[in-house]
């Protein structure tokens, strides 16, 4: 993903919580913008383990690996999704 598509997802004000997912499977919750902080070359991402502010380690990844970003919420824009059963 083009670095700029990023910032313009985390940067949204408000911000809402957004997931992203990588390439290798992996996907990380960004609860705050504070938790991501995006490079040229780099991302990189602060893991939380027990829901305070101090990070228990950083995930680096280069923005090609960002597949997909999506709301939290699971709603991916402004009409509302069905949920299948």
């Amino acid at each position: 993903m083009r670095t700029n598509d990023i910032i313009s997802h985390v940067g949204k004000q408000p911000f809402r919580p957004v997931r992203i997912f990588l390439s290798d499977g992996k996907s990380y919750d960004i609860g705050h913008a504070e938790r991501m902080t995006v490079g040229r070359s780099e991302v990189v991402i602060g893991v939380q383990s027990d829901g305070d502010d101090v990070f228990d380690r950083f995930a680096f990844c280069h923005p090609v690996h960002i597949t997909r970003i999506e709301p939290i919420n699971g709603r991916r824009g402004p009409h509302k999704s069905k949920k299948l059963r």
